[in-house]
């Protein structure tokens, strides 16, 4: 019985490995990629880092290289970064920031044999006569409206606090779509938004928390980088926590409620076949939670603990 499971096992890793154009035969495929922060960031660039490694995990470090530069937050480092690469004849260079776009398209013509992409956008740049740029998105508006219900439900006080970075990609569309969660379940509820102007300032993050707390909020969210100081403020004050683009029960397994994660493998595994069979660029990807892109990982401990506590402490009145 044992020994079928594991044939059934290395089918199914043979198709995968079929499916992606990979062979015996095919030499590896190689990606190298730019982050604006660490591979252990818990949030953006951890979820790209973790996509790469399990498509190696998948295909075999035979078939599948790939290399990153991390802490790339000054745009010109990082378009020196993508150019070299592409110099060295990677097969994609991934520019994984939203901040990279003008970059890869001055550099991008002068390497027409190399595919690049970026995120999160839409923007291919095949209007400018780019054919070698493909780009990404995360939908995270979707798991932002989950998450705001959740918070809705848990918050006594009616006031939560968010968390922004920029106002702009997938921070933008997770911060609208967790306060129409929040709204559509609690009309009367009071959503306050505070954008840092930074992806990296912990420090404000920080700051930001404690000033969303000192004016009645008992939960919090967030996203980018930053966050991870505005969860240690949740955590030392008590404050429920909901975290997107990586599961971040780790910092606070005490009050991290639940987490919008993201699988770029989704993207990434349409787009490698695409290139293998020679279209370099010009169509755009989503994570939706239609598509598995898009997970909800919820912390139950704490959503229980939560709701036993506040029925014993009367804060939950039972209506039958």
């Amino acid at each position: 019985m044992k020994l079928k499971k594991n044939i059934i096992i290395l089918i199914m890793i043979s198709i995968l490995v079929l499916s992606l154009g990979f062979g015996a035969s095919a030499k590896a495929f190689r990606v190298a990629v730019i982050m604006p922060s660490s591979i252990s960031d818990m949030a953006f660039s951890q979820s790209m880092y973790e996509a790469l490694v399990t498509i190696q995990e998948e295909v075999g470090k035979e078939n599948f290289e790939f290399v990153y530069s991390e802490n790339m937050f000054v745009v010109a480092d990082a378009a020196a970064a993508v150019r070299d690469y592409a110099s060295e004849g990677y097969d994609l260079v991934i520019a994984h920031g939203s901040q990279y776009g003008s970059s890869l398209m001055e550099i991008a013509p002068d390497f027409p044999n190399t595919s690049f992409t970026w995120g999160t956008s839409v923007n291919t740049f095949s209007d400018q006569g780019i054919t070698n740029i493909f780009a990404y998105e995360a939908r995270s508006e979707e798991g932002g409206y989950v998450c705001g219900v959740l918070a809705a439900k848990l918050s006594q006080t009616g006031i939560i606090g968010v968390i922004g970075p920029i106002e702009t990609g997938d921070a933008k569309l997770y911060v609208d779509g967790f306060k129409a969660g929040v709204l559509a379940t609690k009309p009367d509820g009071q959503v306050n938004v505070n954008w840092t102007g930074s992806f990296s300032d912990v420090a404000l993050a920080s700051e930001a928390a404690q000033t969303h707390i000192n004016v009645g909020a008992d939960v919090l969210t967030g996203t980018a980088q930053m966050v991870v100081g505005a969860i240690g403020v949740a955590r030392q004050r008590g404050v429920l926590w909901f975290g997107t683009q990586a599961n971040q029960t780790s910092l606070a397994p005490e009050v991290v409620v639940a987490n919008q994660v993201y699988d770029w493998t989704v993207v990434l595994r349409p787009m490698i076949q695409l290139i293998k069979e020679g279209k370099m660029g010009g169509t755009t990807y989503a994570l939706t939670l239609a598509n598995g892109g898009l997970k909800i990982v919820v912390n139950q401990e704490v959503l229980v603990e939560k709701t036993i506590q506040d029925i014993i402490e009367g804060k939950i009145n039972i209506e039958l």
